[in-house]
């Protein structure tokens, strides 16, 4: 998190510290960095160079209007998984032929709003699907632009919640189907197939789940093109880690260095689906203290941020570093960083060697600019804080936070 640095025993975001953000914007909030955002992106950028490629940023992981636009603005397109990701992308000035539509359950309405906003591919995850964007295509008198996700049936070594390229998951089309697949998709009139796709999970540290997907990948496509399939591109999704701890992820060039020589031969453009590479230690959740309780048993630093607004430690088991946003040099302690949700489940750290904490100080959460604010809620009725983007010495909110009125807005007694 090179953007994120301890000066004078401060931290700062880029030239701005910490604690004046959180002092004039409240805590909860997430803070984003845009220098964090643009270099993890252009080492893929160019990681790729010489290549035609298409980098479409994972919504899922971070949605922030700001956010898509600023990536947008470098060329990146967005990989999109609802309506509310397409509506999102399109408002911050997407390009629609730069989005590609994944995602297991398109209803028709879905499909039809994006065949109307003239998006670059479906990713179609089933034989129904393909039934489905036929039939809405042809009502609407357009040719779907679709590419079908295969599963490879590979082992991605990541949580099992976030691995989506084995058999037994809910994703793609079985590779050992694929080739009746896309005869089935060659007979429907209102497809156009562009490519192939594949996507095999979240988090993934080492060269081995990518080679051996892309392998499989390259074979098919090639049988593919050998009977007649004129496919533009192959879109390789995302899934590249990020150090969360003591992880050792592969670099932009490491993993272009590992897929390139599989991929170039195809003589196709490449589509990437990063999130969680380029946004993930771009972001810090910033919260106060507001208890040290001791139990005799365990002790217990009680903040206001809780698992409604950073759900992984609690959903995966995640690890996130925490930092005093003050270093004070002082005795650790060791203790639990646990929310003000009424869950047992409601923590951010366990067993955690900090500093002996009091009320009021400020704690960065490390490593939250992916699937934390996207993944929150309102859950116990809690308004969720802001998001802000820092720029050097300049920051902004791209999103205030919510009020009690926003809470309520849309009920009825």
């Amino acid at each position: 998190m090179m953007e994120f640095t301890l000066r004078n025993d401060e931290l700062y975001c880029e030239d701005v510290p910490l604690a004046e953000i959180a002092e004039k914007i409240g805590t909860p909030c997430f803070v984003y960095s845009t220098a964090a955002l643009l270099k993890a992106y252009e080492d893929l950028d160019r990681a790729f160079s010489g290549v035609e490629h298409l980098i479409c940023f994972s919504v899922k992981s971070n949605g922030n209007l700001a956010v898509l636009s600023l990536l947008s603005r470098h060329g990146a397109g967005m990989d999109i998984v609802s309506r509310g990701e397409l509506f999102r992308s399109l408002k911050a000035g997407v390009p629609a032929e730069r989005i590609v539509y994944s995602g297991v359950g398109k209803t028709r309405e879905e499909i039809r709003y994006a065949l109307e906003s003239g998006i670059l591919s479906f990713n179609v995850e089933s034989l129904p699907e393909l039934e489905a964007l036929d039939r809405e295509a042809g009502l609407l008198g357009k040719r779907a632009p679709v590419s079908l996700r295969i599963n490879p049936d590979v082992e991605s070594h990541t949580h099992e919640y976030t691995a989506t390229g084995k058999k037994e998951n809910k994703f793609g089309i079985p590779y050992a189907g694929a080739l009746q697949a896309y005869a089935q998709a060659a007979g429907y009139r209102n497809l156009e197939i562009r490519g192939i796709d594949t996507h095999i999970g979240s988090q993934i540290t080492s060269f081995e789940p990518f080679i051996q997907a892309f392998r499989k990948i390259a074979d098919l496509f090639n049988t593919l093109r050998n009977k007649g399939f004129d496919l533009q591109f192959c879109d390789i999704g995302g899934g590249l880690g990020i150090a969360y701890r003591d992880e050792t992820p592969l670099t932009a060039e490491q993993y272009a260095s590992a897929v390139r020589p599989i991929l170039e031969p195809l003589g196709c453009r490449i589509i990437l689906e990063p999130g969680r590479f380029i946004s993930g230690n771009a972001g810090v959740l910033l919260t106060r203290v507001i208890h040290f309780k001791q139990t005799g048993v365990r002790n217990f630093a009680v903040v206001d941020a809780g698992m409604n607004d950073l759900i992984r430690p609690s959903l995966y088991g995640a690890y996130h570093e925490i930092l005093p946003v003050h270093a004070n040099g002082g005795p650790e302690v060791k203790m639990d960083v646990v929310g003000p949700i009424c869950e047992s489940g409601d923590w951010l750290a366990k067993d955690r060697q900090l500093p002996k904490l009091k009320e009021g100080d400020l704690l960065c959460v490390n490593s939250a600019g992916a699937y934390s604010y996207t993944m929150s809620s309102n859950y116990n009725s809690r308004p969720r804080g802001a998001e802000v983007l820092v720029d050097g010495r300049k920051y902004r909110v791209v999103r205030r936070a919510e009020t009690y009125d926003d809470l309520i807005r849309g009920e009825e007694v």
